[in-house]
């Protein structure tokens, strides 16, 4: 492609309201332009990047055994009623009328299409096990869309089904997935972790996010080095020390054996403010939140410096749905105002405590009394909870569950998601199919989702420097660019030259052919991020000579006009390796 005819509007300077480098980038080396909140133009640059990302979605897809099939944007609420997602859904669910009135909604997934699909095509256990994927449009009414195509209200996601006839079956099919989403990742030249997380509003008994790691991630998963089990922040599942161990009893010689006894704390509500009054560190604090869980208030009760993990409160109370609870409902479950919270006396209210909390010795907690604390607080001796849990949200150097070793902090964007669904879909909206003996079975399903756009994204977020994106060389829009450094005859005839040779071996190349200063088209192509450069000037051509740069390296190597060729193909092999 000839610069000159392309349609690469850089940028100086980035949109006011771009922040993380993927932003900034994609716009800087035209890219990308915002139409509205969060609905952006891909412009060709940007689209190649699209295009070469999906192809390799398609590749691992098709070899993991999926068949690509393409489901309309537009869905009637029937499906999403059947599925019961119609209201649970939310306001990020686009809904609309045709002009006959019939409401429909602007799909943000598929399952209910797909499945919807299945039951009425799919009748036998011969014709199981079955997995369909698309590349398609989806809208969720984000309410604050930012950084760029990374959180956007419109975008493409790879959406694949799988339909089984049991659940050791489905197990198999998720496992498929899971190892097809490492190879794409690998193959996009991304580092990134299979973390285990929530299975949110899809649903679902086990699910893995695919964590792209970079310090501008939203997204907070703990990785352990030693055996390499991964999690999300929220889900991380802890290893707790072992009763006799000095971490365990690290608060023990604190316990007098003194009874509790009530002292006033005027206006200290939190956990720093009552730790500043009573001189008494965090760790030896019990805070008590409540919670409303599908409509019961409950309690959870965590050490003063841990947070609470809703995913696993969620988990352990066996609940659809929890959320904090609102002032009146603390004092109906209290008889205090919020933050006086305690586990001492509290009754009528299902209590959960945290593993950390069995070990907290002389502690300190609220009297559900207004401006009062209780302290001399032991556990089991002056509260039970109904249950004890792994409640708090899981932090560096806490022990892996797996193999006790201490997990590493990392950042990380979330670009894929495998979800093991079992029947959830299947039973509400009839998908069945008739087993050996005749007899209706559900079919278990999985679905698994890659953000496209936002896959490029991450790339970019962890392949830049501070003159511009250094694309792996598998999602570069071009392998090459190609610059001639002065409009003279010689220089012009040798880029020409190594432009139809590079071209007719394959190799996808971008012909700088502006009439611009060299200085330009360096930042230029620094910005855009090509894994090749290639400069032919004056000097060079007097020697028979091209320079030749990687874009993620420092040095420049001299390559005879006539081995340029065989050295650029060498490098992409090298470039094209998956991590």
């Amino acid at each position: 492609m000839r610069q000159s005819k392309a349609l690469i509007p850089t940028l100086k300077e980035a949109p006011g309201d771009a922040v993380v480098a993927s932003h900034i980038l994609m716009a800087r080396a035209g890219m990308i332009r915002r139409l509205a909140a969060g609905v952006y133009n891909f412009l060709p640059l940007g689209l190649r990047v699209l295009q070469k990302l999906e192809r390799i979605v398609r590749e691992e897809m098709e070899r993991a055994g999926g068949q690509e099939l393409r489901m309309p944007c537009a869905i009637p609420a029937e499906l999403w009623q059947q599925s019961g997602r119609w209201d649970a859904f939310g306001p990020e669910l686009l809904r609309f009328e045709d002009r006959k009135g019939t409401a429909f909604c602007f799909g943000p997934t598929h399952e209910e299409v797909v499945t919807d699909l299945v039951r009425r095509e799919v009748r036998s256990y011969r014709e199981l096990p079955l997995c369909l994927f698309q590349i398609q449009t989806k809208f969720r009414d984000e309410l604050r869309p930012r950084f760029g195509v990374m959180r956007v209200r419109e975008f493409a996601m790879k959406d694949a089904y799988s339909f089984d006839v049991d659940a050791d079956a489905a197990r198999a099919s998720y496992q498929v997935m899971y190892e097809a989403y490492h190879r794409i990742f690998s193959r996009c030249g991304l580092r990134f972790r299979a973390v285990l997380a929530d299975t949110g509003t899809i649903g679902g008994s086990l699910s893995h996010e695919f964590q792209v790691l970079a310090d501008s991630g939203e997204d907070s998963i703990l990785a352990c080095a030693d055996c390499g089990h991964a999690a999300n922040v929220e889900l991380c599942a802890i290893k707790s020390p072992d009763p006799g161990s000095t971490n365990a009893n690290a608060n023990a010689n604190a316990d007098n054996g003194a009874p509790y006894e009530a002292i006033e704390t005027p206006g200290r509500r939190t956990i720093d403010e009552v730790s500043d009054f009573l001189g008494t560190p965090a760790e030896r604090m019990v805070k008590t939140l409540v919670y409303v869980a599908d409509g019961e208030p409950v309690a959870a009760l965590l050490r003063g410096d841990h947070e609470l993990a809703e995913a696993k409160l969620r988990k352990a109370l066996g609940a659809s749905a929890v959320e904090t609870a609102d002032e009146a409902t603390v004092r109906e479950v209290t008889g205090a105002p919020v933050g006086f919270a305690g586990p001492v006396g509290l009754g009528g209210v299902r209590t959960f405590g945290d593993h950390a909390v069995r070990h907290v010795a002389d502690a300190v907690t609220g009297a559900n009394r207004a401006d009062t604390h209780l302290i001399h607080v032991q556990p089991g001796r002056d509260f039970e909870p109904t249950a004890w849990a792994d409640l708090r949200a899981a932090r560096d150097g806490d022990l892996c569950p797996e193999c006790g070793a201490g997990l590493e902090a990392h950042r990380g964007i979330e670009v894929g998601h495998v979800f093991q669904l079992g029947d959830k879909y299947s039973l509400a909206m009839g998908c069945e199919y008739r087993d050996a003996e005749g007899h209706s079975q559900p079919m278990q399903m999985g679905c698994y989702g890659i953000g496209i756009a936002r896959t490029a994204a991450s790339a970019i977020e962890q392949h830049h420097d501070q003159d511009g994106i250094i694309w792996p060389a598998a999602l570069a829009p071009y392998q090459v660019h190609l610059l001639w450094l002065q409009a003279k005859d010689a220089v012009i005839a040798a880029a020409e030259g190594l432009y139809d040779a590079l071209q007719q071996a394959g190799v996808e190349v971008l012909l700088d052919d502006r009439d611009e200063r060299a200085g330009l088209k360096f930042k230029d192509a620094d910005l855009i991020g090509c894994p090749i450069r290639i400069a032919v000037g004056s000097r060079g051509v007097a020697r028979g000579v091209a320079e030749i740069k990687l874009r993620s390296e420092d040095v420049v190597f001299e390559v005879a006009f006539c081995e340029v060729v065989d050295w650029v193909q060498e490098a992409l092999v090298r470039l094209l390796a998956p991590v």
